[in-house]
């Protein structure tokens, strides 16, 4: 059995204008988490006031895992990473609270405490683990860790824009170190240190999770890109040596600024790239095309998951239409 565990949180780093398309509206972007938490328990939101949708009109990609969930015995744990607004989703409290712009000294304040508490619910974790995260703003956040602990040629980073605003990523990460006194490389084998000075609250909560799973030998899968490719590098500064897998969808795999194959090497991962076979028959798959969101919520492990278990792709695209056509038909 494969328990999906998603780590779900925010982080002031998202309200910088030109960052993130996780949501139509700046001021509906922090509900984004907490929504896309309630899409996959319940199909729909129910508290959040707001389906995720990018300003271009692509669905969030819970839409995907939802629709995968419909179609297998898929369990769902939501770990509240710093969520700022409340969730209707039953959720794990690990003492992490809502991360704040990664140009400030210290972003993510609760970073050790929560990674702890996050090891040891790892632990206690008995299922092959799927690891996933929503969090608005959060490739930028990535890259900072990444960068404070040195692994930015192994990876690259990606975006749920079309356009991937690599300088604007960059130039913010910039200040982040310099208000942090940090170098890149300066947190090598300090992932803890890392989270706290130029991460997001998801990354100390996954980190955590993966470092206590794989201590106890669970099989850990990450499912997602940029994101997961940074709790990948924290776990391994963490000196956790056991299999770690990565899945992530064929959007990330074809991005040009994403270099799998050297993540895979850096961080001894063995890597699954599933195809949805999305096409433009539906605008729940047009904006995918385009180049937009490409991973999240747990897209391409659930994906990774369904082909496994022998489900037809074009199954899961008839899902991805009925729930899209539920929640924004």
């Amino acid at each position: 059995m494969t328990r999906l565990v998603l780590a779900a949180g925010t982080t002031d780093t998202a309200a910088i204008d030109g960052l993130s398309a996780a949501g139509m509206d700046g001021d509906l972007l922090v509900h984004t988490p907490s929504a896309d938490a309630e899409i996959l328990g319940y199909g729909k939101p129910v508290r959040a006031p707001v389906t995720p949708v990018s300003p271009a009109g692509c669905p969030t990609p819970a839409v995907v895992t939802r629709a995968v969930r419909e179609r297998l015995d898929l369990p769902l744990t939501v770990v509240d990473a710093g969520l700022a607004k409340p969730t209707a989703a039953g959720t794990v409290t690990v003492g992490a609270t809502p991360g704040r712009d990664i140009r400030e000294e210290e972003p993510v304040l609760t970073a050790y405490g929560a990674w702890e508490a996050a090891r040891q619910f790892g632990r206690a974790l008995d299922e092959d683990l799927l690891l996933a995260e929503t969090v608005p703003g959060g490739t930028t956040t990535a890259l900072g860790v990444l960068t404070a602990l040195g692994e930015t040629d192994a990876t690259g980073v990606s975006s749920s824009l079309a356009s991937n605003p690599l300088d604007l990523k960059r130039e913010m990460v910039a200040a982040g170190l310099e208000t942090s006194d940090l170098d890149a490389g300066s947190c090598t084998g300090q992932p803890r240190r890392a989270v706290r000075r130029m991460g997001d609250p998801t990354a100390a909560v996954l980190g955590g999770v993966a470092v206590g799973a794989l201590e106890t030998d669970t099989p850990v899968t990450l499912a997602g890109g940029t994101q997961l490719l940074a709790v990948a590098a924290l776990a391994r500064h963490a000196d956790a040596d056991g299999r770690l897998s990565l899945a992530t969808t064929s959007f990330v795999d074809a991005d040009p600024n994403v270099d799998l194959s050297a993540a895979a090497d850096a961080f001894h991962l063995a890597v699954t790239v599933p195809d949805p076979g999305f096409d433009d028959s539906h605008v729940a798959f047009e904006r995918y095309l385009a180049g937009e969101a490409k991973e999240g919520v747990g897209m391409g492990g659930a994906l990774a998951v369904a082909d496994a278990a022998g489900v037809p792709m074009a199954d899961v695209r008839e899902g991805v239409i009925s729930v899209y056509e539920r929640l924004l038909g």
